[in-house]
């Protein structure tokens, strides 16, 4: 088990073997940051952006949560999304679960986990609710969390597209698009699940037309 010593030495010598291989590495870094992804992933120690999908500091803007939400009053995520979008204009938004996501099974239990985590949960929950037959139908309880993982990470998509931060960029910038995807804790392979390109349809209560 690592100290909190310990992870500062092995900064130390992360940032010394940094500047050893490329001398100017830091210094380009601290004035560039032009991401074309944005990642919203879960907050699991076990699925790591960068290292999974291969980017280097400076390619991939990343937001995380418990089980990788999308909730219209969480001022934390639509601020990552409007400065993504906005400011770094980003080309893509991901939204990324993983398969044996603590969150999703926890969700899928009566077990009451607090106040503050069940109303987290309970937006699980509420995906659950809306696909109900298909699950209920799945008598496997892992294969059942996964589907529930797959079909989380769709209605988070959905509600990305659902704001008017993605439909503004939509209308006037033609981007982004926006990908749903489940990494494999046990083969470390990225699924793609879903994808909604520019100006993709989207349920007519939903849309802004004063943008």
């Amino acid at each position: 088990m690592y100290s909190i010593e310990k992870l500062l030495l092995e900064n130390k010598g992360w940032a010394a073997g940094k500047t050893a291989e490329d001398p100017e590495y830091f210094e380009r870094l601290a004035h560039l940051q032009t991401p074309e992804f944005l990642w919203i992933g879960c907050s699991d120690s076990r699925v790591p952006a960068n290292e999974i999908t291969g980017t280097q500091p400076g390619e991939i803007f990343v937001h995380r949560n418990i089980a990788n939400l999308v909730i219209h009053t969480d001022v934390n995520l639509l601020s990552v999304l409007e400065f993504a979008v906005e400011h770094l204009k980003v080309k893509h938004v991901i939204v990324c679960g993983h398969y044996g996501c603590g969150g999703i099974k926890a969700a899928t239990t009566n077990h009451d986990f607090k106040q503050v985590l069940n109303m987290w949960l309970r937006n699980i929950k509420d995906v659950y609710r809306l696909y109900k037959e298909e699950l209920d139908a799945i008598k496997d309880d892992e294969a059942r969390v996964d589907r529930l993982t797959e079909l989380n990470v769709r209605e988070q998509v959905l509600h990305l597209a659902k704001t008017s931060i993605i439909q503004r960029a939509w209308q006037h910038d033609n981007r982004p698009e926006l990908h749903g995807w489940v990494y494999g804790l046990k083969d470390g392979i990225i699924k793609p699940v879903f994808h909604m390109n520019v100006n993709a349809e989207i349920d007519s209560l939903y849309k802004y037309d004063d943008l």
